[in-house]
């Protein structure tokens, strides 16, 4: 055996005995999770600790702790109730998966990886399963590509296997509507038993039955689609959506599974989707996170009207954080994917930290940019991501040195329409092919207004960091 070969054997020793070290600290965790479970979560964290001292991670492990033992603070409400209300297979099956396999040894790999391939290499993979959908809602950007396309389970295993060896471990699923092929994804779940995946989804294809493959298989977790409450989520979704939404959440949660939400905000239903009321509806009902979206003019027939307002977005920023604050929160993890750019070092696509397969194979750079120049069906996942445009996304990151200006089209629009004409990529619209410079073009006031409010936001909060290092 030569050294190459020695190194991998002695890699894959160390990362087979650090599942199981978590996975003993973790069944010790459970069996103490009516009493004090505290201590155990404490002794959670020292093992992460030790695992990843030579990785520079971004965290605070004392703070954590601190806030661990805090029985009056958010985050040990948040924990106790998962503990109490989530199925203890799936709750192990979670931490094994999604805590070790995929943030802690597959950031290691990953890392180790960009380093090797000179490339970037993404923490998740997004994929379309099908194109086809049960509903037809009104703007949404998936129904442009038909509902003919799909992704075999051959090639989605295929794909999930060449991650795999790249240490990716988590995987999400989009469509379309990814349920309509439910089995396949069960299949994935059971033959990938190692990795997490998360289904986005309309939530009107759950059922019992479906409850229980997900509870059997332990690592699949699901973000359903809401707009706010019943009139105006069924103006959008149609009639009768919300209830079966609020049936499929019930069901969830009953089975102790773990869901959350994917809320798309627009100038329309901003104060609706951040609202106490409407936050304090999803946490009761079992969301354990609430992923919020802006609004993306995506499309020849974009409505453009829908794009929040700066003191919208100004507003949903500060309101996000507010509410996913594990000292004083509502007890949810929140996410909003375009003003949490400071903290992820602005835009996370292109491979970065992810990248999209849409039903036809066409690798995307992000869900919201319809331009490609590789395909899984003639290219591997490593040639995919030495693609041109990828390989342009690479080197023109970060986007702008103001992470809440992340995105190359909604704030940066010029950058979007010179790497894609540059890099030769074509649309991937197979119904109405959209112009790079025509989507560009309908961003242009939107950055230039956004960049103003943004700027004067980025200075403020870098002087109140620099006052705060100078105490």
């Amino acid at each position: 055996m030569g050294y190459s070969g020695m190194e991998e054997t002695m890699s894959e020793m160390t990362h087979k005995a650090g599942r199981a070290a978590f996975g003993k600290a973790i069944d010790i965790a459970l069996r103490s999770a009516d009493q004090n479970w505290e201590a155990e979560v404490v002794k959670l964290l020292d093992l992460m600790q030790k695992y990843m001292k030579d990785e520079k991670l971004d965290f605070d492990y004392e703070l954590a702790k601190r806030m661990v033992c805090d029985r009056e603070g958010t985050l040990h409400r948040y924990i106790d109730r998962i503990l109490t209300e989530i199925d203890p297979h799936v709750l192990r099956t979670t931490a094994l998966n999604l805590g070790f396999e995929a943030f802690f040894h597959g950031t290691k790999t990953i890392r180790r990886m960009r380093k090797i391939h000179q490339c970037n290499v993404p923490w998740l993979i997004l994929m379309d399963p099908t194109s086809a959908c049960n509903l037809h809602c009104t703007g949404c950007w998936a129904a442009e590509y038909g509902n003919r396309l799909n992704l075999s389970f051959e090639e989605m295993d295929d794909l999930i296997c060449q991650g795999k060896e790249l240490g990716i471990y988590f995987y999400m699923f989009t469509g379309g509507e990814p349920l309509v092929r439910k089995t396949d994804v069960i299949k994935l779940c059971e033959k990938h038993n190692d990795c997490a995946f998360m289904a986005y989804t309309n939530g009107t294809l759950v059922d019992e039955a479906f409850c229980k493959e997900m509870k059997r298989v332990g690592n699949l977790y699901l973000a359903i689609s809401l707009e706010g409450f019943e009139e105006v989520n069924d103006l959008r979704r149609g009639a009768g959506i919300y209830e079966k939404v609020m049936r499929a959440m019930e069901l969830l949660k009953q089975n102790g599974l773990i869901f959350g939400t994917s809320i798309c905000y627009t100038s329309r239903n901003i104060e609706t989707v951040t609202s106490d009321e409407f936050v304090e509806l999803i946490v009761e009902k079992g969301c354990r996170y609430a992923l919020y979206f802006h609004y993306m003019p995506v499309g020849n027939d974009a409505a453009l009207n829908l794009l929040p307002g700066i003191e919208q977005r100004l507003m949903v920023r500060d309101r996000v954080r507010e509410i996913r604050n594990m000292s004083t929160g509502k007890g949810i993890f929140t996410m909003d994917f375009q003003n949490d750019g400071e903290f992820v070092g602005g835009c996370i696509a292109g491979g970065r930290n992810y990248f999209h397969i849409n039903a036809n194979g066409d690798a995307e750079p992000c869900v919201f940019i319809h331009y490609s120049g590789a395909n899984i069906r003639t290219h591997s996942l490593l040639e995919i991501l030495k693609q041109p445009l990828f390989m342009a996304y690479r080197a023109n990151q970060p986007f702008n040195d103001n992470h809440l200006r992340p995105c190359p089209m909604l704030e940066n629009p010029e950058i979007l329409q010179r790497i894609v004409r540059e890099s030769g990529a074509r649309s991937t619209d197979l119904q109405s092919p959209e112009m790079v410079e025509h989507l560009c073009g309908k961003c242009h006031e939107y950055a230039q207004r956004w960049g103003e409010a943004a700027d004067e936001v980025w200075k403020e909060s870098r002087r109140g960091n620099l006052a705060k290092m100078t105490l």
